[in-house]
C-alpha cells in the first residue's frame, strides 16, 4: 500500500530528472520513487556499517585481538591461490 505525500521541487530540478527518468523507461514519478528507496537503502548500510565500526572500536579497546593487515592479506592470498597458509597470530599489545 502506497501512501500519497507531496514533495516540492525546484524547477531546475525537476528539469534534470525527467530525462534521467525517460532514460530509464519510467515516470519522472516512478524513477523518484525507485532512487528515494535506493538512498534509503544506502542509507540504512551506512549507519549499519559505522555501527559495526564503533562496535569494532570499543572491542578492541577492551582487549579484542588485533592482527597486522600484511599477514592477514598474504593470508587471504595464499587462500585465494589454493596454498595451504599459517594463520596470522594477533598482535601483542602493550596493555
Amino acid at each position: 500500500m502506497s501512501i500519497a505525500t507531496t514533495v516540492k521541487l525546484p524547477p531546475h530540478l525537476k528539469k534534470r530528472i525527467a530525462p534521467l527518468a525517460k532514460a530509464a523507461g519510467k515516470s519522472a514519478h516512478a524513477w523518484m520513487v525507485d532512487t528515494i528507496a535506493s538512498q534509503v537503502e544506502r542509507e540504512e548500510l551506512r549507519q549499519s556499517f559505522v555501527a559495526e565500526a564503533l562496535e569494532s572500536v570499543a572491542a578492541v579497546a577492551e582487549g579484542a585481538p588485533v592482527y597486522d593487515a600484511d599477514e592477514v592479506f598474504a593470508y587471504a592470498r595464499a587462500k585465494v591461490a589454493g596454498r595451504k597458509a599459517k594463520r596470522p597470530t594477533p598482535i601483542k599489545r602493550a596493555r
